[in-house]
């Protein structure tokens, strides 16, 4: 249980059935009456911003976050789909909750998923990845336009830019913490 006055940026609480995340803390003492705590915390699952301001001697409940490894398996009509490396249960996200890892994840990936009452609400997939590159204009010899780098389109859709020396059917390393090119893998 936390008081009021644990309450800190990044701390994870439960509200209204929901997790929640501190994301701005503010104390304030007047001259006369108990202090008042503004906060700004985000939800967890929804996104949504909530703002609200607490007196001194309120509490709340720790959010009951688990974070597992999972492996991704599929897409399916808008979905993701995870399994728990452990006992092999699976854990289905909409493509909301999933967010920009949508543009990395390709089968059998390696990922941590957050697990909120036993339902998955986040995904952290590496800091890198290895995606082959779908499609990208050829390369020509000689060109003197100035232009250091080109689109291309990996195998799960995201298009990103990369040096203009990177063929078609080439893997790639791409930094997921920014979605750019990183290197290709040689061998």
């Amino acid at each position: 249980m936390y008081t009021v006055a644990d309450l800190k940026k990044g701390l994870k609480i439960t509200l209204d059935g929901d997790p929640y995340i501190v994301i701005a803390f503010d104390f304030a003492k007047p001259g006369k009456g108990q202090a008042l705590y503004r906060t700004k915390m985000r939800n967890m699952i929804t996104g949504s911003i909530l703002d609200r301001t607490y007196r001194s001697g309120e509490t709340f409940e720790p959010a009951s976050l688990e974070d597992r490894k999972m492996q991704f398996l599929y897409r399916e009509e808008g979905h993701f789909v995870f399994m728990d490396n452990l006992n092999y249960e699976q854990y289905r996200m909409g493509e909301d909750a999933v967010g920009d890892a949508k543009n990395y994840l390709i089968d059998n990936l390696p990922v941590d998923l957050l697990l909120f009452s036993d339902k998955a609400i986040a995904v952290d997939v590496p800091n890198f990845v290895n995606l082959r590159v779908a499609q990208t204009d050829p390369w020509a010899k000689g060109d003197t336009s100035g232009s250091d780098s080109k689109p291309a389109t990996v195998e799960t859709g995201y298009v990103l830019r990369v040096p203009p020396f990177i063929e078609e059917g080439e893997l790639i390393v791409i930094d997921t913490r920014n979605g750019e090119y990183s290197t290709r893998v040689k061998g």
